[in-house]
């Protein structure tokens, strides 16, 4: 079976592909047109795919009736049409568990850095521009005892609540779906309306996993209605916020401040107005970025590919219906 890899991974995953009788096919670049990359996918059997370059959409799986497996090197799976490769019959395997430790870490670390304006008192620094001391000069504020609001408790999402709960002493309210009893049960999560998840956050901390209907969730008319102090933080996906009106919600200081590991579109271009404020955070979506995740990753995403090769189901699989069929 030929397995077409994207961009380069650890050699974890590389090994055990190789060690697993399965022939691995590599871009001769990263930097890939559209239509080259087409090319590569048309001679693979299945894919092993890193980032969201490229949409695994309705006419990708027409122009490539020859793949018959994709393993996303993430937990997220919004750049496939799912239901498009379920009536295909075809899986789509993803890494969670793995990265929900490093992501979070982010989250925590994006929450303190605008808590305290880290990001603008560094490029103080950098910039020689230390000034004297001045009592009232660019205060931060402190977290202890505040509400964290989680946007989607799942496996990250729980991290961030348990950290935040362990080092500040924070109240934890969060909204899902339905109800997650272990985050009740161990952390003290209580569950909200979204409604009252923007009202009473004094960080609100998105951790779901991004479809359509979330497109722009966090926009004027849910920043107007949170509170001034608040500190928007996204570790998710950077569709989530309309930048606009984020921007204008931190200006007219509507809310306190945001941090953000993903933004809409990415990459952020490097003269938006929002990198000039002083109470932002923007880092270019290393939520996953440490050796021991990617690592994970790498791992996962090939076990998925080998279980796959030998007609058994995927570990971790998006649509698992897939193997009702």
């Amino acid at each position: 079976m030929k397995v077409f890899i994207n961009k380069r991974i650890p050699e974890t995953g590389i090994t055990m592909l190789t060690e697993a009788g399965l022939e691995i096919i590599s871009p001769e670049k990263e930097n890939m047109s559209h239509e080259e990359w087409l090319g590569y996918c048309k001679k693979a059997d299945a894919i092993l795919s890193i980032g969201n370059d490229f949409k695994y959409d309705k006419k990708f799986f027409e122009a490539c009736p020859n793949i018959k497996a994709i393993a996303l090197y993430s937990v997220g799976f919004d750049h496939v049409d799912i239901r498009e490769a379920t009536q295909r019959h075809i899986p789509v395997g993803n890494t969670p568990d793995v990265l929900s430790r490093a992501t979070s870490d982010v989250a925590f670390l994006l929450m303190q850095a605008v808590a305290r304006r880290a990001s603008y008192n560094f490029q103080k620094v950098k910039d020689g521009n230390w000034d004297k001391f001045d009592p009232l000069h660019a205060l931060g504020q402190e977290l202890y005892g505040k509400t964290l609001g989680i946007f989607g408790l799942g496996r990250i999402g729980f991290e961030m609540a348990k950290k935040s709960g362990n080092a500040f002493d924070m109240n934890i309210i969060y909204h899902n779906r339905h109800h997650n009893e272990e985050a009740e049960r161990e952390l003290g999560a209580t569950y909200v309306s979204f409604e009252e998840l923007v009202a009473n956050s004094d960080v609100l901390s998105v951790h779901a996993n991004f479809t359509a209907e979330h497109k722009n969730l966090f926009n004027r008319s849910v920043f107007e209605k949170m509170k001034t102090n608040a500190i928007f933080i996204n570790t998710a996906r950077g569709g989530f916020q309309d930048e606009k009106d984020l921007y204008t919600a931190l200006v007219e200081e509507t809310i306190w401040g945001a941090g953000l590991d993903v933004t809409n579109p990415e990459p952020m271009s490097p003269d938006h107005p929002i990198l000039k404020l002083s109470n932002v955070c923007v880092l270019p979506h290393i939520g996953s970025a440490t050796i021991e995740a990617r690592n994970g990753m790498s791992r996962l995403a090939a076990e998925n590919i080998i279980a796959f090769s030998r007609g058994k189901k995927m570990r971790h699989c998006a649509n698992p219906e897939v193997y009702s069929h």
